[in-house]
């Protein structure tokens, strides 16, 4: 859906700290990972909703009470 821009990376016009130049030379080695984060983020992110099935839910469900522990 949204892809990152090739080469962009936000905040780094100035001081950049060693663990920040760690994972930019490790992503750059392991392009593959950005492809796994992308691949796990619509696996668990990008769902189509049923809204009648959520509608259902909603009215199966029972009101909690204001005070739980009474």
């Amino acid at each position: 859906m949204f892809a990152k821009q090739k080469g962009y990376k936000a905040g780094h016009e100035g001081y950049v700290s060693e663990i920040t130049q760690f994972l930019d030379k490790f992503l750059e080695e392991h392009p593959e990972v950005i492809d796994e984060q992308s691949r796990g983020w619509h696996i668990f992110w990008d769902r189509d909703v049923d809204l009648g099935e959520l509608k259902k839910a909603d009215e199966d469900s029972v009101p909690a009470k204001p005070y739980y522990y009474s």
